[in-house]
């Protein structure tokens, strides 16, 4: 296992990311446009057996690889024969897929009338290819936010960033709540390439590494706000500084003398999740202290739900925490319910930290304190990022992160003696 960059090896390679995650990569043949070497790559979370699973992850990614060499004549020749660099074409797609020209376009353009086991196997093919679609299509005057599940004071924030450098450009800017579509059975990936946007922003947890492989065939420009996971396909993203967020956040309980502090997350397969918590761990650990896992419990979509469940767990614990870091606001605000049911006083016995800064953190009592992530500024920064690729400008910083910033309110206060 390497912990950094390390020499490319013919039986893959496994590196240990900052965050904890290992992320495997095994050789996958030359990409027909460029030549260049292409990789198989997948990154596994960090936790308990962790490595053991990498392990299995590099011997499933070296029988793909291998089984990719072994496709029919001409399925990956175009890979990794010698001579000149050719362009793949539609026609050439769909020779593969064993279907006509006109199918092939369908599916690039999100449109009906391809069977869902014949549009599976095209979208393979584009992916495994790397399939760009070359020539210069009319774009809609819009720009298209993708959300899952929309969260009003989180998506209007980023929207009127997004709308604020859209108008400058004269588009308008649209939404789609892929959780919504989902549910009632729609393919809300076919339906944007069908709208044809001059760019697209993800705001979306459940966004697949296939969906966005589609979206790049297609020629779409695309944006990752906060992406839920390690990079495993070249989006350009922008997030928020959340480790930074973190540690600020940790450093003012230990200023406040806080030494036994809990902390409910979000769902650790999420990067902004991990990257939190090993913000806690970091300023714990350079205070000569180290955080209690029993004091440590995950949910799953940061809500005020997970919160008050996890907090009347941690307050019904023989030795409670004085203080509890959240992952969001509102997790913080379902700790303030299970505070208020076992009689706790917030800040008296309890300190509760949250991260967001929406703008319900003012109005609770008492008001919140919390980290905030400018929102607004995010959704700017990645409009600005999108257009820019819309109009062929390189794009030489593919990752770009904004400053976070603690908002002390009167929800913290040095633990009881």
């Amino acid at each position: 296992m390497t912990t950094g960059a390390g020499p490319r090896r013919s039986r893959g390679e496994i590196e240990r990311l900052p965050s904890g995650s290992l992320r495997v990569r095994v050789y996958g043949g030359r990409d027909p446009d460029t030549r260049k070497r292409r990789y198989l790559v997948e990154t596994v979370p960090f936790g308990p057996g962790a490595e053991a699973e990498a392990e299995r992850v590099r011997e499933r990614l070296l029988a793909e690889a291998a089984e990719r060499r072994g496709l029919p004549p001409g399925a990956n020749a175009a890979a990794d024969a010698p001579g000149p660099a050719r362009q793949l074409t539609v026609a050439a797609v769909a020779r593969l897929a064993g279907v006509s020209a006109p199918t092939v376009s369908k599916v690039l353009n999100g449109r009906a009338g391809v069977a869902p086991e014949t549009r599976r196997r095209v979208e393979r093919l584009l992916r495994e290819q790397g399939y760009r679609r070359p020539e210069k299509v009319a774009r809609a005057a819009s720009v298209e936010v993708v959300f899952y599940g929309l969260q009003g004071h989180v998506g209007v924030d980023l929207m009127r960033g997004v709308k604020r450098v859209a108008a400058g450009h004269g588009l308008a800017v649209a939404f789609t709540d892929a959780l919504q579509e989902e549910s009632v059975g729609r393919n809300w990936a076919q339906e944007l390439l069908a709208r044809r946007p001059a760019g697209v922003i993800v705001f979306h947890m459940g966004f697949t590494p296939e969906q966005h492989a589609l979206l790049s065939a297609s020629g779409l420009p695309l944006v990752a706000v906060d992406p839920p996971s390690e990079p495993l396909l070249p989006v350009p993203s922008v997030a928020a500084a959340n480790r930074h967020g973190a540690v600020a956040a940790a450093q003012h309980l230990l200023d406040l003398g806080h030494d036994r502090v809990g902390v409910v997350t979000g769902p650790l397969e999420r990067l902004c999740s991990r990257e939190r918590l090993t913000g806690v761990r970091t300023a714990l650990a350079a205070a000569g202290a180290s955080l209690d896992e029993q004091l440590v419990r995950a949910g799953m979509w940061f809500s005020f739900e997970e919160g008050l469940a996890h907090g009347r767990e941690l307050l019904r614990l023989a030795d409670p925490p004085t203080a509890v870091l959240c992952g969001n606001d509102l997790q913080a605000l379902g700790v303030y319910e299970a505070a208020r049911e076992a009689g706790v006083d917030i800040p008296g016995e309890l300190s509760v930290v949250g991260f967001d800064d929406i703008s319900y953190a003012r109005w609770c009592g008492p008001p919140l304190t919390t980290v905030r992530q400018p929102f607004a500024e995010l959704g700017a920064t990645a409009a600005e990022l999108v257009l820019a690729l819309a109009a062929g400008e390189a794009v030489t910083r593919t990752r770009i992160e904004l400053a976070t910033s603690l908002t002390v309110r009167a929800s913290t206060a040095p633990p009881p003696r």
